[in-house]
Parts: C-alpha cells; structure tokens; sequence
C-alpha cells in the first residue's frame, strides 16, 4: 500500500475573499490541494461587532463554502460552535496546519493589517511556509499605489482616480480625454429634496434569507444576543448571483437619480438612491469592473446622464482604491494618528440611537437596523458629531469598523480617521469636514419638528451642532487658521464677542460633561 500523498497547498480564505478567481486559486490541484475558512468569536468581539455585520460574513462565507464543495473543491472549515473552536483566527490556522499538515499555506492579501500579521506570526510558529498573493480584485494593487506616491508631497484623490480613468480608458472620448471635458462632476452631485421630499424612489431588491442564513441569523442572535443591532430587516445579497441581481437593480432603477441626490437625506429613508453594493463588493461577492462597466454602459446608452455616472464611478475606481492606497502605504502607524488630540469619549447613544437630535437618532437607528448608512450620514452626521465633540480617533473608528455591514478595515479606517475625523492631519482631506447644523438643515428633513434650531448656537434650544462647531474653531484656532480652506472659516470667528465665545465654550463643555448629550435643564448652560 502507498502511503498517503502529503497535502500540498492549503488555501486560506478569508470572511472578505469569497471570490472564486481569487489569486490564492491559481494553480489549484482538487487532488492535492484544499481550502481552509474558520469562523471564529475574535472576529465579531475584538471590535464589538453588530449583529447584521456578523450574520452577514458568516452566511457569505457558508455559501462560499457550499459552492467550492459543489464545485468538488476540498474544503475544511470550522464553524462558530464547534467545541474545539479556539476562538482566534491564528489558533485555528494552527490546529488545522497541525492536522493536516500542508507543504504551503496560500493566501490572497488580505484586508486587515492585524490578521495578515497574526496569520503570518501563526504560519511562522507552525513552521510552513506562507505564500502571499497580490489580490487582483482591485484595479491597482498596493505597489501601484506606492509608484503613485513617489515625488509627491499631497496624496490627493483626483489624481489617482484620473491615473486609473486613463489607465482602464473608463469613461474616456475618442481622443482619450474625459468623456464631457471634464474629469469631475461632483458639483452637479449635491441636490436636496424639496420640501414635500423624495418621491417615488424604487425599492431596492431584497433577498429573503434561505435556510443557511436563517440559521446564521439564529446563531447570531443566540451567541451574540449582548451585541447590538437587530436583524429583523436583514436582507444582503449573500451570493455572487444575489451580488449581480443587486447591481442590475441599481443600474436599472436608481443610478438615473443616484448623481443628483447622493448627498441628499431623508427621515426614514435609508436607501433613497443609493446602491447597496458595499459591502458585495467589500466581502468579494462582486467584482468592481463588473459593476463600473455596468454604470458606464448605461451612460453609453443613454440611459443616466454623465453626471450620475461618473459620480457612481467615481466612487468606484476612484474613492475605494484611493482609501486602500492610503491604509496600506502608511500602516500600520496610521491607525494610531490623531493630529487635533482629540480624548473625548464615544457618547454611549452611539450604539442606541438614543437621543434627542433628530438627525442623529435617524442616522444611528438605521445602522443598527440595516448595518447601513449612506457616506453622507456617516460623513456629515455620525462622524461630524464625533468630529466637534473632539471624541478619539480611534474610538471613531472601533465603532464604524463594528456597526456597518461593508466595514472591511482597509476602507473603513481611512475614511472614519482620515477623512471624517482629520486624524491624519491632512494626508487624506485637505481639511476638517466642519459645519453647524445648518449643512443638515440643507440637505435633509431632519430638522423638522426638532426642538434644536441649528441656526443658534447657545440656550436650551441651540443646535447642539451648531454650538459645537464654533467651539471646535476656538479650540483649533490656531491650526486652523494655517489651513487656507479653513481661513475663511477660522476668520467668522471674530463676529463673536469675548461673551458669546465665553457662552459657548460652557455650552460645548456642559455636552461633554453630559456625555454628549445636551443638558436638559436650561440652567446647565450658565457659564
């Protein structure tokens, strides 16, 4: 009898790597080589992770799993409850490297700096050697990106994004140069609704859980009943096949109005036009070619305008491969920056929605119903707040990488520490996002019927925003005003007297002392 044939490769996938053409499956042997996936707790406690987020991974990775079986693919995984489960993605590796003890491990990068170190940390300790793979799903890899930053001294978005429209000849005319003449049409991209609201907005497609997510739904809601989020309303795209559906959807029925109203919010309206396709895209499900192709062919044939187009795309090849750039060209140092010194703490309504402010309480509620915000909800409402509150980075970031479906950390930490909180001090914004309350006023409903007026800064009825802002501008006065998108800003300081400047400092103060929240009791306020 012969003996049995060492396994050759064991090809390590990931929560967020559920795509079959993965570079970790070139050269795949279905005799020799197997696929090793592990749920495990780390994954969902070492940020307290929302219900919605952890059911969403684990039944994208089941049906991954489900599929590479039928495809007559060796795969060994470890679910959630097993009794030998060591919790931890490094302990799992190990047990399974133990077992079945592989020539190779192959992995496609992944997206997180602290599990690509603690598997490389865990295949070192095991003694077998780890092969990583570049991973193609993105349009530039991260030595692209660093031949991009080389002899520049800002790292702006447009740049990159057009490097990437010329190189992929993405919405490009004959001639090679911008379709329309323009490479941008982000001003065309800021309407709000009028006053009677949206109207008539499809409903996204929605995929009623099979018998695979119905039971993840009871298993997370059973193992992580303490956690917050509901998941009553779950309803993501858990498949390649239910990915496509979703993006035909969007093409089809809101990408027409999605240019013109993405900025836009609405009480009780979580999707508007919006795409849904995050957090398909952030876990594999969808390849992002194919959906940029899909938004630039309807733009070819008439069917949405320039504006709505490029904006989507931008969003696309623009925005997501510029934050991946930047996360992974400066960590992992860039997780710990916090250039305005900010200490406050997370307000703890953050993960209720309980509170007063109307815009908040509707932006909160949503993520914890859906694990959805749209980016201006988390840019000018969540984050913003977190931003004038002056609460740490790195608070912002724990909770934004925990409460939303799409939060892979590689798009997640950039965008909440960089560009919504300015903890890099300018690498990714040129300036910090700061407004009063009158921005949401704009924009939204939220102002209706709440008992803040956001055109007034101190009393029992001031926006809490509003106060807030002008009490950032005082305490960053001096920083600020070297910044020239933010002198104009720092100079309407001097409309204040020494008074209100006084007024407000005790006003923003008594937030602080309140947790966050505005005092109920009008007396608080006295300086």
């Amino acid at each position: 009898m012969s003996a049995p044939t060492q396994m050759r490769n064991l090809v390590m996938v990931l929560g967020d790597q559920l795509n079959a053409d993965a570079s970790a499956f070139d050269g795949f042997d279905r005799e020799r080589d197997a696929v090793w996936m592990a749920e495990v707790a780390q994954e969902s406690e070492h940020v307290w992770s929302s219900k919605p987020r952890t059911a969403l991974f684990l039944s994208a990775m089941r049906h991954f799993r489900d599929a590479r079986r039928a495809d007559g693919f060796t795969v060994h995984y470890t679910e959630l409850t097993e009794a030998e489960n060591s919790g931890t993605l490094a302990g799992e590796l190990a047990r399974a490297v133990a077992r079945l003890r592989p020539a190779r491990l192959v992995l496609t990068e992944p997206g997180d700096w602290r599990v690509w170190r603690a598997l490389e940390t865990a295949a070192e300790g095991a003694g077998v050697v780890l092969e990583t793979r570049v991973d193609r799903h993105f349009f530039a890899s991260i030595a692209d990106f660093k031949a991009h930053t080389l002899g520049r001294k800002q790292l702006r978005l447009e740049f990159f994004y057009r490097e990437l429209r010329r190189r992929y000849a993405v919405l490009l005319d004959a001639q090679g140069e911008p379709e329309g003449g323009q490479w941008n049409y982000d001003h065309d991209n800021r309407g709000s609704f009028p006053k009677t609201g949206p109207q008539g907005v499809p409903v996204p497609v929605a995929f009623a859980p099979d018998a695979t997510t119905r039971a993840v739904l009871t298993l997370v809601g059973e193992r992580f009943a303490k956690h917050p989020g509901r998941l009553e309303a779950f309803d993501w795209p858990v498949t390649p096949e239910e990915a496509r559906r979703a993006l035909a959807d969007f093409i089809e029925h809101r990408l027409a109005e999605f240019g013109t109203y993405q900025d836009a919010m609405w009480t009780r309206e979580p999707w508007l036009y919006h795409s849904r396709l995050a957090a398909a895209m952030n876990l594999k499900l969808l390849d992002p070619r194919e959906v940029v192709a899909a938004a630039e062919a309807a733009y070819r044939a008439g069917r949405v305008s320039l504006a709505s187009a490029e904006g989507f795309i931008r969003q696309i090849l623009g925005w997501r491969e510029y934050v991946r750039g930047i996360y992974w060209h400066f960590m992992p140092e860039y997780a710990e920056k916090n250039a305005l010194g900010a200490r406050e703490p997370l307000p703890e309504f953050y993960w209720t929605g309980d509170t007063e402010m109307a815009c908040l309480r509707d932006a909160l509620r949503q993520t914890l119903d859906h694990g959805y915000a749209h980016h201006i909800q988390r840019l000018m409402v969540t984050g913003l707040y977190s931003l004038l509150l002056g609460v740490e980075p790195q608070r912002v970031h724990e909770w934004y990488l925990a409460v939303y479906v799409d939060a892979v950390e590689w798009v997640e930490l950039p965008n909440t520490l960089g560009m919504s909180q300015y903890g890099d001090g300018g690498i990714m914004a040129s300036k910090p996002y700061a407004a009063t309350g009158k921005y949401i006023q704009r924009m939204s409903n939220y102002c209706t019927g709440c008992r803040f007026d956001p055109a007034k800064s101190t009393g029992p009825d001031a926006c809490p925003f509003t106060t807030l802002y002008w009490d950032f501008l005082s305490r960053h006065e001096r920083v600020l005003a070297g910044n020239q998108r933010m002198a104009l800003q720092v100079k309407n300081l001097v409309r204040l007297s020494a008074a209100d400047r006084a007024a407000i400092a005790a006003q923003a103060a008594a937030i602080r002392e309140n947790g966050g929240r505005p005092p109920a009791e009008p007396g608080l306020w006295q300086a």
